[in-house]
């Protein structure tokens, strides 16, 4: 069971999302780009997702490194992102980063917020 756990991808990252994510944290003056993805409790449908800059990873955090990017995510959000995609759409409406999740059974329109 334990080598499962380690063989399954919390999350994705599109080359597109990783160099878009680099530039930002640069811009930003962070000597590395480690991005936190955290699922936080609320928005209009239930669940939202928070996207920071940090410094490293905490002990806890499951690390994913894809395209130069390290994408850092805590326990508590590992099953809900689990199988989820981050990508980066250039447009002017809708554009940004977006966290594309198999198991959100219902986005409200802003794409801000989901269910499971």
């Amino acid at each position: 069971m334990g080598e499962m756990e380690t063989t399954r991808t919390v999350l994705t990252v599109t080359p597109e999302a990783a160099a878009k994510a680099r530039t930002l944290a640069e811009r930003e003056g962070h000597a590395e780009a480690v991005l936190r993805v955290r699922v936080v409790a609320g928005g209009c449908s239930g669940f939202s997702y928070k996207l920071s800059f940090v410094d490293g990873p905490d002990q806890a955090d499951q690390v994913i490194e894809g395209h130069g990017l390290r994408v850092v995510v805590d326990p508590a959000s590992i099953p809900i992102l689990e199988g989820s995609t981050l990508e980066f759409r250039d447009a002017l409406l809708g554009g940004g980063f977006k966290i594309e999740n198999p198991k959100a059974e219902h986005e409200c329109s802003c794409g801000e917020s989901f269910s499971v």
